[in-house]
């Protein structure tokens, strides 16, 4: 009983998550100065979080391990000692000025959740596509180039450029375009449209990623947002 009762105090403790930030702060700051030499760090943009992590040294990685497990029980702090002030501090009168910070709270947690979800299933890849080409990324995924139009200014360069792609899935065919600025979503991958060229023939550059943490990072961003206009609103009016 002693031993949940300190578990909880812990968890419970604004010096707990004091000392939490002071440990990130200096993972992330071994990290900054790490990385930019660092071999090992020149595929960390391309590959899911934890399969890098798998893929190399310990002794490259052990401050993102690190890092990881100190958001893991800045996490909890973070949970129990929202629960604790809304159980605490309740206010019919304050209701908006108490429960405000908790939604921000969630919402900087469930952008953390989204990091974490693409950790462990997000991919990128780039590749060269011509008209025809097909592209399986998936088990019953298939997405198709089906034609390509470049337009070009009289000096010779590309003004502009299109892609006309199908994604096929289970049977049911999807129809869209690429262009810049326009990507095509579909079966939860995204792919971009990065460059063009049009001679010796028409060919793009695409650039597919999936992200599957996406949902959780939008919910996470209108809490945030939401919970932020809440705050100001309810300090604006108590003021009044």
């Amino acid at each position: 009983m002693i031993f949940f009762k300190g578990i909880l105090n812990f968890l419970l403790s604004l010096r707990t998550a004091i000392w939490l930030l002071l440990s990130l702060l200096f993972l992330l700051f071994y990290g900054a100065l790490a990385m930019p030499g660092g071999e090992a760090f020149q595929s960390i943009n391309h590959l899911p979080l934890f399969s890098w992590i798998k893929e190399n040294s310990f002794l490259d990685t052990w401050w993102l391990v690190g890092s990881i497990f100190v958001l893991s029980l800045l996490t909890a702090n973070t949970l129990f000692c929202s629960v604790e002030s809304i159980i605490k501090k309740m206010d019919k009168r304050q209701r908006l000025l108490i429960i405000s910070p908790q939604v921000i709270h969630i919402g900087f947690l469930l952008m953390l959740l989204a990091h974490l979800v693409s950790s462990t299933g997000s991919m990128k890849a780039t590749s060269a596509a011509y008209e025809g080409t097909r592209f399986d990324l998936a088990p019953g995924e298939e997405f198709i180039v089906k034609s390509i139009s470049i337009s070009l200014g009289p000096e010779g360069y590309v003004t502009d450029w299109r892609a006309d792609i199908e994604h096929l899935s289970g049977g049911t065919k999807k129809e869209g375009y690429l262009a810049p600025n326009r990507p095509f979503f579909a079966g939860g991958f995204g792919i971009y449209l990065k460059d063009a060229q049009a001679y010796p023939v028409k060919a793009i550059l695409l650039e597919i990623r999936r992200e599957p943490g996406a949902p959780w990072a939008f919910a996470g961003g209108l809490l945030f947002m939401a919970g932020t206009i809440a705050l100001i609103a309810a300090k604006i009016r108590k003021e009044d």
